[in-house]
């Protein structure tokens, strides 16, 4: 392979950012150099997101972009990656002429081999449907002290809004040795911690014939020597047991944070939802984890506005996060995705009233954050260094053991270091301290 200069646009979730650390390990590996530029660059690859339609329409927008580039710069090869190539397939390729391949979320190992032949034939490529991914790829990994490490692929939910289950595939576990090999050579490179990743870590080993389960791949990986924490995601509450509140705490390095997406506080949505839980099975696990795990975090994701949502409905949500004082929420309007059950669904909510509830959640989590913040005045908590703020250089920032992101100010030399921080300011999403 030809070597040359690369550079990748990235959207989505941690495994989307994930599987761009593959590529670029895939890309290093073949003699190419990463660069910020798309003017300086020989091969351009977006790593894409389809769970919003908003996500789409910026991905094409960006893509678009590009056409006048393409233009002066015939040789200059531009695809796409990730679940909206495995969405759209050719359709991308007539929506967006100009792009030379495009590779599905099972194929990302395809990479050089489709470069070889766009530089032998220079037409479109499209490699999507199942594939190799759960064999090792090269990684290279962002900087940082948080190291991504998938632990299973895919997803067999098929909750009735989401669309994941279609472009990543059936859930498949990786083997634990070669989770725990990842994990001890992301430790070599200098990673104090890792998160293990799934699109339900808690179904993890159910598909192998080895005797393992999600706990005990926790425990293990706890004894890997020289890492210091853990933390997974997602967790589904259908499949959310007292064993792991209790896993979390008998090991030394999995976090107190527990995150918990419930999605909606009505009955009949969940159900609609496709969810497999109810919200009293929801609250009674919350209860398992304030009584095992009392300083825990519990944080969840909540959708607005789903088809045959009314306000009674969307009452009973705000009632479930006043009950359980959730840290933080991560919220979101209804979006509907072609081809899942929910976009065929009666009684699509408008979007002025989608956005009037979100306005009201977003109002009242933010009160119960800051409280929840606030409590935490004059504690001195754990803080793993991450580096600079992002936005004001001369503070650090990083994160507790319960994910709250913390600023102090202190010498740069500790990013990656544990460190003691005193809590002297409460704010709605973070907090202030004083080195100790």
């Amino acid at each position: 392979m030809e070597q040359g200069k690369y550079l990748i646009k990235v959207f989505g979730c941690q495994m989307s950012f994930h599987d761009a650390e593959m590529l670029s390990g895939l890309l290093d590996e073949a003699g190419y150099q990463e660069v910020s530029d798309p003017s300086d660059a020989d091969v351009i690859i977006f790593q894409t997101c389809c769970v919003r339609e908003g996500a789409e329409r910026r991905i094409y927008g960006q893509i678009d972009e590009l056409r006048a580039l393409k233009r002066s710069r015939p040789n200059l090869i531009i695809g796409m990656s990730g679940c909206l190539a495995e969405k759209d397939k050719e359709a991308a390729l007539e929506r967006c002429p100009h792009l030379d391949f495009v590779l599905g979320t099972q194929r990302l190992g395809d990479l050089p081999e489709i470069l070889m032949a766009l530089a032998e034939e220079r037409q479109g490529i499209v490699s999507v449907g199942e594939g190799t991914n759960l064999s090792p790829l090269p990684i290279s990994r962002s900087k940082g002290v948080r190291a991504y490490v998938n632990i299973a692929y895919g997803c067999n939910n098929f909750c009735s809004y989401c669309i994941v289950p279609y472009v990543r595939g059936r859930e498949r576990s990786r083997m634990p040795g070669d989770v725990l090999a990842e994990v001890r050579a992301a430790v070599a490179e200098g990673f104090p911690e890792v998160m293990l990743l799934g699109q339900n870590v808690n179904t993890y080993g159910r598909d192998l014939d080895e005797r393992v389960d999600f706990v005990a791949l926790l425990q293990a990986v706890d004894k890997v020597e020289g890492l210091q924490r853990i933390r997974y995601m997602t967790s589904h509450p259908r499949d959310f047991t007292e064993k792991m509140i209790w896993a979390v705490k008998e090991t030394d390095k999995v976090c107190e944070h527990f995150h918990l997406p419930i999605q909606a506080g009505s009955d009949r949505v969940l159900e609609w939802m496709n969810r497999g839980y109810t919200t009293q099975h929801y609250l009674s696990l919350v209860d398992k984890v304030r009584s095992i795990v009392p300083n825990a975090s519990i944080t969840t994701d909540i959708i607005v506005g789903f088809p045959g949502e009314e306000e009674p409905d969307f009452q009973s949500t705000l009632d479930l996060v006043q009950t359980v004082q959730f840290d933080a929420a991560y919220t979101f309007v209804y979006s509907p995705r072609e081809g899942t059950a929910a976009a065929i669904m009666p009684g699509q909510v408008t979007t002025e009233e989608k956005k009037e509830r979100l306005s009201r959640l977003n109002a009242l989590q933010a009160g119960i954050s800051r409280r929840r913040n606030e409590a935490l005045l004059g504690e001195t908590v754990e803080v793993l260094v991450e580096g600079e703020s992002k936005n004001n250089a001369q503070v650090l920032t990083g994160r507790t053991r319960t994910n709250k992101l913390v600023h102090f100010v202190g010498p740069k030399g500790l990013t990656g270091r544990l460190v003691k921080v005193n809590v002297v300011r409460a704010h709605t999403w973070t907090l202030d301290g004083v080195l100790i």
